[in-house]
């Protein structure tokens, strides 16, 4: 979600990559639901492995509620954010609104250059 959501709203600002530990095999069919619903298609959209992210990353977010071990240099920025798998519909969608939140502020400090340290997922581009 927050891949699209950043694609979406803030590809003049950073270029996004999701990723997890231990990514799942699919997109649930909920996740696909509710985005459809702020109009966002995932349909190419796929769970990744965090080692396939390409490049050099200025900006970890971190959603996954563990310690990251990662050996790489970008800061770290966590999200407590719920997992929505297993739950209802209506938990996926308040998931949805907390993450489009969040990457919404997010941009908001890229795009007035407020310093992002410490926070995670997303790739910014230099310029």
């Amino acid at each position: 979600m927050a891949e699209a959501f950043a694609k979406a709203y803030g590809s003049d600002v950073l270029e996004a990559y999701s990723a997890g530990l231990a990514p799942a095999l699919a997109l649930a069919p909920l996740t696909h639901a509710v985005m459809l619903e702020k109009n966002i298609d995932l349909g190419d959209y796929y769970p990744k492995e965090i080692d396939r992210i390409p490049g050099r990353v200025d900006l970890i977010i971190n959603m996954s509620g563990y310690e990251l071990q990662l050996g790489r240099s970008a800061p770290v920025e966590e999200w407590d954010v719920a997992d929505p798998i297993g739950e209802s519909e209506e938990t996926f969608r308040a998931v949805r609104d907390e993450i489009e939140k969040r990457v919404v502020a997010l941009i908001e400090r890229l795009r007035s250059h407020q310093p992002v340290a410490d926070k995670a997922g997303v790739k910014r581009r230099a310029g």
